[in-house]
């Protein structure tokens, strides 16, 4: 069952994980691009880290592994366009 809190702690973290991808991958976007990017790369972040037995945990670690997930989807979408 999902807790509306969560939900919401989810999009929030979300929204800066893509935010701050987008800043560090120099990839402006409006606030629902960051959310949709932020969770995406959460995915793939997970999916990717945990392939080295890595694990984010807390508010700050999911960040962590969403904005490295989110740079990750960012670089395949540049080298896609190209």
């Amino acid at each position: 069952m999902i807790n509306g809190m969560s939900l919401i702690t989810g999009l929030i973290v979300g929204a800066i994980a893509g935010w701050i991808a987008g800043k560090l991958m120099n990839s402006e976007g409006s606030l629902l691009r960051n959310i949709i990017l932020g969770i995406v790369g959460g995915f793939v972040g997970n999916l990717v880290l945990g392939l080295v037995n890595i694990h984010g945990s807390g508010i700050l670690g999911n960040i962590v592994v969403g904005v490295i997930g989110s740079c990750i989807v960012i670089f395949g979408g540049k080298k896609l366009l190209k």
